[in-house]
């Protein structure tokens, strides 16, 4: 029993099981050079992160494994904002309790396949450098992988001059430090290879905006909340968010940058947010869209309990260049509702000539007859979200919570300089002109309550 408890502890690389976010992580190594987790404090991050880099140490794919595989022995950098966070996350992860030389093989590496190891100058417990055994059980003969630990704070000249497989940042890094060990990694075995696994407490950087907002199609944002995690109960949860200071709870929590007082929506999503459940059918219903290419184009549902006022955003499409019937395609099944869409699509596309609004028609989207307006017609950005704003604190909006890509961008929607910050904002504009054009919402007809057959029948001869 004894033994069967050492084989495990010194190989826990063997019994490593992700969450979903965790798995879209390591999967988005098989196709993009750059990846982001981005999550909240101890939800896994660095653990997922650890688990990576000792699978590309070690050689030891997992049967389950759908992300980028290296065919040889790697050379990887690990980093941490100093030498002592370098050593209390990435490292203790890796290798085991920094204190306890004994323990050394109880992380993500296993005991087996550490060859070596030379320790750090300057900082007690860290270690420089660690010799892997790569592509077997721990056998003396086989080919070894190098793991080195960097900190950030040594500056952007102590990480100039090597090349390596892939880098791993834990927690972020300053630009000139991470383009510094991207460009590291550029002639190795598969090219730029980088992890980053943080908490943006330091807001909407260069860092955290050049993955959020990805022109290169090489990068991948993966977001992981506390609503993603199984290993805290509901109460616990809670308990875990309330005690966080109020300005700090969207980034240890959800790993959202800090907006601070920029944020144009300053509600709490608990606030706003609902489980599903089967809409009424005699709820008036409207879709609203935003038109995009190269930004997503968006659509949201809406249902109205016309008795107390309360909309309830029910669904919520995003896709990139794609043309009008691919949304069509996805949007239809969302029922015979009218659509509110905006002034843009009164434009010629340049390809056919064909206005953006009249194509959506010709695939069979119901869109109405104009372009969102208030009822006055005015269509004023201020007043709209003003609107939705007071709809917000006065509990008159509710969006079910299974809508992550809606709330990841109700989490990121701020000012910059007294400016809306027009990113990530294509889910936010179509609920502004659902919103907007709310009077036209209707009962969907294939959504009427059926009538009762009447029992009146007329006496022989009668009319009606």
């Amino acid at each position: 029993m004894q033994e069967k408890a050492n084989r495990k502890k010194f190989n826990r690389l063997a019994g490593y099981e992700p969450y979903e976010k965790q798995k879209a992580f390591h999967r988005a190594g098989a196709t993009k050079a750059e990846r982001l987790f981005r999550a909240g404090n101890q939800l896994g991050k660095t653990y997922s992160g650890g688990s990576e880099v000792a699978i590309h140490l070690t050689g030891r794919y997992p049967d389950w494994w759908d992300g980028a595989v290296f065919e040889n022995p790697t050379k990887f950098w690990v980093a941490g904002v100093t030498g002592e966070s370098t050593r209390d996350n990435p490292q203790r992860i890796l290798m085991g309790p920094p204190q306890v030389k004994s323990l050394w093989g109880s992380g993500a590496i296993p005991k087996n396949a550490i060859k070596d190891f030379t320790m750090s100058r300057g900082v007690p417990d860290l270690l420089d450098s660690v010799v892997v055994s790569w592509g077997g059980g721990g056998d003396i003969q086989a080919p070894e992988s190098l793991l080195l630990f960097k900190a950030y704070e040594k500056g952007r000249e102590k990480w100039q001059g090597d090349t390596i497989d892939g880098l791993w940042c834990d927690e972020e890094p300053p630009e000139d430090i991470y383009s510094e060990g991207r460009t590291r990694t550029q002639n190795g075995q598969l090219g730029i290879f980088v992890l980053l696994t943080m908490t943006p407490l330091l807001g909407m950087s260069s860092v955290v905006r050049a993955f959020m907002k990805d022109e290169t199609g090489d990068k991948a944002d993966i977001n992981m909340t506390i609503e993603d995690v199984p290993h805290y109960s509901k109460e616990e949860k809670r308990k875990i968010i309330a005690g966080y200071p109020k300005h700090e709870r969207d980034a240890r929590a959800k790993g959202t940058p800090i907006l601070g007082s920029g944020r144009i929506y300053p509600v709490a999503e608990e606030e706003i947010a609902i489980d599903p459940f089967k809409i009424p059918a005699e709820w008036p219903m409207l879709g609203a869209l935003d038109f995009g290419w190269d930004h997503p184009t968006a659509g949201v549902k809406l249902a109205w309990d016309r008795d107390s006022d309360i909309v309830y955003i029910t669904n919520t499409y995003k896709k990139s260049r794609a043309v009008p019937l691919i949304h069509v395609a996805a949007l239809k099944p969302w029922g015979p509702i009218p659509w509110a869409w905006p002034h843009d699509a009164i434009q010629h596309d340049k390809g056919s000539g064909t206005k953006l609004k009249d194509q959506y028609k010709e695939h069979g989207l119901n869109l109405l007859p104009n372009r969102a307006t208030f009822e006055d017609g005015s269509n004023g950005v201020e007043a709209g979200l003003m609107d939705i704003l007071e709809r917000m604190q006065t509990g008159r909006l509710k969006v079910f919570n299974h809508l992550s890509d809606w709330f990841e961008e109700f989490r990121l929607y701020h000012r910059k300089n007294g400016k809306i910050n027009k990113e990530y904002d294509d889910l936010m504009d179509s609920t502004r002109y659902g919103i907007m054009m709310l009077r036209e919402a209707r009962v969907p007809t294939n959504r009427l309550p059926r009538r009762r057959e009447s029992q009146y029948r007329p006496a022989d001869g009668a009319g009606y």
